[in-house]
């Protein structure tokens, strides 16, 4: 009868040191991460000196992880169609796009919400490599906050889906108070549309099924006037003639 196998792997820290060393750009995403969760905290609670400053470097920490991701996925630069079709695919440059999109108008703390928590959830995935490497029984208490996170990872990214999804109309609001300018929700709507279309993430697609139906659903309700279901449909047919073609994966 063989006796279960163990992991023989060595831990330690001059393990984590090494792996440090040797995973430079998946550290660097790690503490760029790790930055724009510090940031916009500063942003929210006024910690770190001014709040906009705080604000404005959270969109620039989140800049250079979707740079740095797109380096792992696209490293070899070309000047042509086909890779700048391939660069728009990616997910990274959908969110390098989105941070400079607002980081030129007025704060705006939702705009934050998506940023904060891609960050949060992904952060969240390698702070548990790196405790792998010290052990497995280490540092126990941040184990069990990275297993919340993990465990709550498809609410997150529906709540994301859905940020992106408001923040359309959002800006369009926003004009009127002079915190966004009339192109910003033109190039919220190429963001939007970037997201709809994204072959890795397909949570802004099923959230924005989820909201169709829960509109038909509130205009099939006898209760509903005539003059409101008329909107809803006439708001939905419009809404779906802006959605973008999904090519079939």
């Amino acid at each position: 009868m063989t006796e279960p196998t163990t992991d023989q792997r060595p831990r330690g820290w001059l393990v984590l040191k090494h792996h440090l060393l040797t995973h430079k750009i998946d550290v660097a995403l790690w503490a760029t991460r790790l930055a724009t969760m510090v940031f916009t905290i500063g942003y929210i609670l006024p910690v770190l000196g001014n709040p906009h400053n705080s604000y404005y470097k959270a969109l620039m920490a989140n800049a250079a992880t979707s740079a740095l991701r797109l380096h792992q996925r696209l490293p070899q630069v070309q000047f042509n169609r086909q890779f700048l079709s391939l660069f728009l695919l990616e997910d990274a440059a959908h969110y390098l796009f989105f941070s400079l999109i607002f980081l030129y108008s007025a704060p705006i703390t939702l705009v934050l919400a998506p940023v904060v928590l891609f960050a949060l959830l992904h952060s969240a995935s390698y702070s548990l490599t790196l405790l792998d490497t010290l052990g497995q029984n280490s540092w126990w208490g941040a184990r069990l906050l990275i297993s919340l996170v993990e465990f709550q990872s498809r609410n997150i990214l529906r709540m994301v889906a859905f940020n992106e999804i408001f923040l359309l109309p959002f800006s369009v609001f926003m004009i009127f108070t002079g915190k966004t300018s009339l192109v910003t929700p033109f190039l919220c709507y190429r963001f939007l549309g970037l997201r709809y279309t994204s072959r890795r993430n397909p949570y802004c697609r099923t959230m924005c099924h989820e909201l169709r139906l829960s509109m038909e659903a509130l205009a099939y309700n006898p209760k509903c006037p005539t003059f409101a279901k008329n909107v809803i449909y006439k708001a939905i047919t419009f809404v779906s003639s802006l959605a973008p073609v999904v090519e079939a994966q």
